[in-house]
């Protein structure tokens, strides 16, 4: 029997909550949705998904049409370019039809510069696609060979709560053609950080808590049980999450414990794994803090000592221990609105990562002279990054390059000459021809008059300016991150319909240095949203498009700012495309006992202790501020979640989406208000790169539905 299709979007019962806060009492109807285990939750998670499957079904064409642009575009059958690592070369293979990626090795010829140019030799060292069934999460948070090269250990999320089980693998039958053999344990409840002690047998890895913060690193032998394993370092204090992770010069690894403003950092001795962590300083409030092993001593990117936008240091190291501050020497002075990222330690030369001018950079440093060398790019909005460099000893550094037209190409630099050459770039099949976009950097004025920057993107035959065009504007803005401009396969089949696509930088990310960050953070956070406002009215005013053409996009705390400016400017937006949105911060950021909460008290400020925190936080909450259809026209919205989701609970964009309608919205076809569920995923959604596609093909879809660019014309 063929079911019917739903009559109207699903409502969920409401279950009045009081909530009691410095004085102020407010109450919640959908506060019980938080709780999975409900039996009123999961069927309703299935009607709402129901419901925009109905409401979408006209879509299912053009959907289907994207997502074959997508896999025609892209070459399935692929080899990543090998990078040395011992006596082995590594890649990574793609293959048609195979959802997850091939992790294989072949050895070296004995010189250190190249493989032997045998097939035969090469050695799969882990297949994904053997262990994952179709169409469920999996997902690898680490995959790590020892410094013999003999063992692997890989670590397999099943569920999408970034909760991993770690495992490890003999690699050493690969060489007499037989497979590899798994040693018996498996370590569960393991988060990302992991190293290698010198032995090739221990290694560290970290646990997380009921809240799921990293607050255990442990020593583990291989072949023993993980119940024997010793715990090396515990992280009470909530604010703080832990990592760890291998020097490349094999002699250290480094735990690293960070809230949002302060860390500290342990040196553990590769060497002598037993040892208890030495400390490199001791944390204080608001210093952070990284480090780089070097022979001569510990290179220490830092904002110490009043460095707003960091600058980098060199620490002496006798063994595991480090002198205190005072004794660090200034390798790269502070210089403000140069960011300094961080820095990586080569025998012979270091690379120190930042940005200047809202954009990224890389600086080749000579540990001796102290000389600074820029890498230089060629488009005006351009994004330099690190590769896989994990050779200690080497003349040579690989970065990646990429642009909005630039499909990311790795190169490999010359550290003595300066020549670089192009390895390999990203192969975009179809008749792609990066000579038909066009790319730009723009700046919109903000209400207290601050310049934001705007990168722009757009095919050249589809939009030459002269009259208004279809437009998606993207958005963060949080944590520091910066969204500085990439390639996207995806993205073309947005240009190649007239669509222009952009990126609104606004504060609260780091594109512009620390000020940047801090101007869009605690009581400024409203920056962050009339920031992209103003951007939106920039693209507007200057014709690049209209309101009615205009659609916004944004997840995660990127998904808050979208939620926020439906609330600030509903009337400047046709669609707002809001994934595993944090558009419930205060309710969520009152509750301690959730994942994460404490940790973003020094984001996003502490509602629970602090009556001017809560004030703000309950000005822009986007749950907490819906207007009525009655006072405005909302555009249409598309809200996404994940049922397994640790970072931003699936509650939060269910209840926003039920709250919508209380108000009004979603009532027309043509502007509906939609909820889109992975019920067995987590916050990065599938997995599979198949179906990572169908779901940004859904996406798109949904965006050139709205903003009338379905056209096949336009492809002509």
């Amino acid at each position: 029997m063929v079911p019917q299709p739903p009559a109207s979007p699903p409502r969920p019962a409401t279950r009045p909550t009081v909530r009691r806060h410095h004085g102020i009492e407010v109450t919640d109807p959908y506060a019980w949705l938080i709780d999975p285990a409900d039996p009123e939750v999961l069927p309703h998670l299935e009607a709402e998904n129901a419901w925009t499957a109905h409401a979408t079904a006209h879509q299912e064409s053009l959907r289907a049409t994207i997502f074959d642009e997508i896999r025609k575009r892209t070459r399935e059958n692929d080899l990543s370019v090998p990078a040395r690592d011992g006596a082995w070369w590594y890649l990574v293979r793609t293959e048609e039809g195979r959802s997850y990626p091939i992790q294989c090795r072949r050895p070296d010829d004995g010189t250190g510069t190249t493989w032997i140019d045998d097939e035969s030799l090469e050695q799969v060292i882990l297949d994904v696609n053997q262990f994952a069934a179709e169409g469920e999460y999996l997902s690898l948070g680490i995959v790590d060979v020892s410094p013999d090269g003999n063992w692997l250990a890989y670590a397999v999320d099943r569920a999408g709560d970034e909760r991993h089980d770690l495992r490890f693998r003999d690699l050493r039958p690969l060489s007499r053609g037989e497979e590899a053999i798994e040693s018996p344990e498996t370590v569960t409840g393991v988060a990302y950080g992991f190293a290698w002690a010198a032995d090739s047998q221990t290694c560290w890895y970290t646990l997380q808590d009921d809240a799921s913060r990293p607050d255990r690193v442990m020593r583990h032998r291989v072949g023993s049980d993980p119940a024997a394993d010793v715990e090396v370092f515990r992280e009470d204090d909530e604010r703080f999450h832990l990592g760890v992770g291998s020097s490349r010069s094999g002699d250290i690894a480094v735990i690293s414990a960070g809230s949002a403003v302060t860390s500290e950092c342990w040196i553990l001795d590769c060497h002598e794994p037993e040892r208890p962590p030495a400390v490199v300083a001791e944390r204080e409030h608001g210093t952070e803090y990284s480090v780089a092993h070097h022979p001569a001593g510990l290179f220490v990117t830092s904002n110490h000592g009043g460095a707003v936008d960091f600058a980098l240091w060199r620490a002496p190291l006798d063994g595991t221990r480090t002198a205190d501050r005072s004794s660090w020497e200034v390798v790269v002075p502070h210089s403000p609105g140069t960011r300094i990222d961080g820095v990586e330690a080569f025998a012979d030369h270091l690379v120190v990562h930042g940005r200047t001018d809202a954009a990224t950079a890389l600086w080749l440093l000579d540990p001796v002279s102290g000389d600074l060398d820029r890498i230089e790019g060629d488009d005006e909005v351009g994004t330099f990054s690190g590769s896989a460099n994990p050779e200690f000893a080497t003349t040579r550094y690989r970065f990646s390059y990429q642009s909005l037209t630039t499909p990311a190409s790795l190169y490999e630099l010359d550290v003595a000459t300066g020549h670089r050459t192009l390895l390999k770039q990203q192969p975009v099949l179809d008749g792609f021809d990066p000579a038909q976009y066009s790319s730009e950097r723009r700046w919109a004025e903000a209400g207290d008059g601050t310049r934001v920057p705007i990168s722009l993107v757009w095919r050249n035959d589809r939009f030459d300016g002269s009259r208004p065009a279809p437009c998606l504007l993207y958005g963060y803005g949080a944590y520091e991150a910066s969204m500085d401009p990439w390639f996207s396969i995806a993205r073309l089949s947005l240009l190649d319909r007239g669509i222009v696509f952009a990126i609104a930088h606004v504060r609260g990310g780091g594109e512009l240095g620390r000020h940047w960050y801090e101007d869009g953070k605690f009581g400024a956070k409203s920056n962050s949203f009339t920031d992209f406002v103003a951007c939106a009215r920039h693209l507007v005013d200057t014709g690049v498009t209209t309101p009615d053409q205009l659609a916004a996009r944004g997840g995660s705390a990127g998904g808050l700012l979208m939620g926020a400016v439906a609330n600030l400017a509903p009337e400047l937006f046709r669609v707002v495309v809001a994934e595993v949105p944090f558009v419930d911060p205060l309710n969520t950021i009152l509750d301690p006992t959730l994942p994460l909460t404490v940790i973003e008290w020094e984001e996003w400020g502490d509602p629970l202790h602090d009556p001017e925190a809560y004030a703000w936080l309950a000005s822009y909450s986007p749950y907490e501020n819906l207007r009525p259809s009655a006072d405005a026209t909302y555009p249409a919205i598309l809200a996404t979640a994940g049922l397994n989701d640790p970072r931003v609970g699936f509650h939060e964009p269910t209840k926003w989406v039920a709250a919508l309608r209380d108000n009004g919205h979603g009532t027309s076809a043509d502007r509906p208000v939609l909820l889109k569920v992975e019920l067995g995923a987590g916050h990065g959604g599938p997995t599979g790169r198949y179906d990572a596609w169908r779901d940004e093909a859904w996406v798109l879809a949904f965006v050139a539905d709205q903003v009338g660019a379905t056209d096949q014309d336009r492809l002509a």
